[in-house]
């Protein structure tokens, strides 16, 4: 298992039960949001300075392990 997973919690007692950062009430899918709409690690512990650059990489860490189990639908085709 990837260590960096450590710093994540899953508590059904805190945010509904979903991936946080270890400590925090910070959604592992609002950071991988963040990234994915193209803000960088520095803007997101610019705006979240009670995480570090290893929580970020955590959230990704866990995004890649989800992605192993589970699959999103995504249309196929083109389009124009």
């Amino acid at each position: 298992m990837n260590p960096l997973l450590q710093r994540i919690t899953i508590d059904q007692g805190v945010c509904f039960g979903k991936p946080c950062i270890r400590g925090t009430r910070i959604w592992v899918s609002l950071i991988l949001d963040f990234l994915s709409n193209g803000m960088s690690i520095e803007e997101i512990l610019a705006e979240y300075p009670q995480l570090t650059e290893e929580d970020v990489r955590a959230a990704l860490a866990y995004g890649a392990e989800m992605a192993r189990e589970r699959y999103v639908e995504i249309p196929t085709g083109t389009t124009g």
